[in-house]
């Protein structure tokens, strides 16, 4: 009993230090980014910015201010982020959905199909602030032209990389679901799919973010609402702390819209490699 008992004692002291040394892993990769972020609003605060670069209050305007900006301007700033929210999503779920079905055809028939991605991944090199007028003309003034922007944007990401994922399978598995007498669409849906869902959840990543620049840039010219337009037009007026109000309101949904697919990710993929390190 005693000897059982010390061995009992010596296996779970093993998982008693793991358990710590996970903790203190845990620790600084939450702690360091936070406490980055603290300092550098701190010396924005305190002008340390204004000092080193030269500016001017009216240039640049401290984080108080700014949050004055947001308290005072909650209901227009709320209603434009809304706004702002659904080009966002939209455009970026219509675009990577597209890019999806093209990775998917090019997947299948791959002699033609590299060149299709190819002509579908030169839709990066436009720029956007010559598409957003072509958009405006074509789909008008209202929320679709928006969408549509960042669906061209977003497209070609998804496209690249799905392919690239949906072409990552191994000959011997594809020749195991052919040996069970599997047809295209299976060894599609349960093979191909399968192993390119990292690689879509990471275009997705790239997207949200690529969608908020879309969104923004294409409000410049010719809307209504959303946060482009509050910008533009404040900064026309002189009213920057209200300008950078927007500007951080964008950047905080950008935040929340990654960690909600990071989150999805998890819970659609959880026995990918790269979520059993988390």
């Amino acid at each position: 009993m005693l000897a059982s008992r010390s061995i009992d004692g010596i296996r779970s002291k093993p998982s008693l230090m793991n358990t710590k040394s996970s903790l203190k892993s845990k620790r600084p990769v939450f702690l360091l980014p936070l406490g980055f972020g603290l300092l550098f609003l701190a010396v924005w605060q305190l002008e340390g910015f204004h000092w080193l670069f030269h500016l001017e209050l009216y240039q640049l305007p401290i984080p108080s201010a700014i949050a004055n900006a947001i308290r005072e301007n909650s209901d227009v700033l709320q209603l434009y982020s809304l706004y702002t929210g659904s080009e966002i999503l939209g455009g970026c779920f219509i675009g990577s959905f597209l890019g999806l079905l093209a990775a998917a055809a090019a997947s299948s028939f791959p002699r033609m199909g590299k060149g299709g991605i190819t002509i579908i991944a030169s839709l990066n090199a436009v720029p956007i602030v010559a598409l957003a007028p072509v958009m405006n003309n074509w789909f008008g003034a209202g929320i679709a032209s928006k969408i549509a922007i960042v669906s061209v944007m977003t497209m070609a990401a998804m496209a690249v990389i799905a392919f690239k994922g949906l072409r990552s399978i191994e000959p011997a598995s594809i020749e195991l679901m052919h040996a069970y007498a599997a047809g295209k669409f299976q060894v599609f849906m349960k093979l191909r799919l399968q192993a390119a869902l990292p690689h879509l959840f990471t275009a997705l990543k790239i997207n949200m973010s690529t969608s908020i620049v879309g969104a923004i840039v294409g409000e410049f010219f010719i809307s209504s609402r959303g946060l482009g337009f509050l910008l533009s037009d404040q900064i026309k007026l002189g009213n920057m702390p209200l300008a950078w109000a927007c500007i951080a309101i964008a950047a905080v949904l950008g935040i929340l819209l990654y960690y909600l697919v990071q989150l999805a990710e998890r819970l659609i993929i959880p026995w990918h490699a790269a979520q059993r390190k988390h």
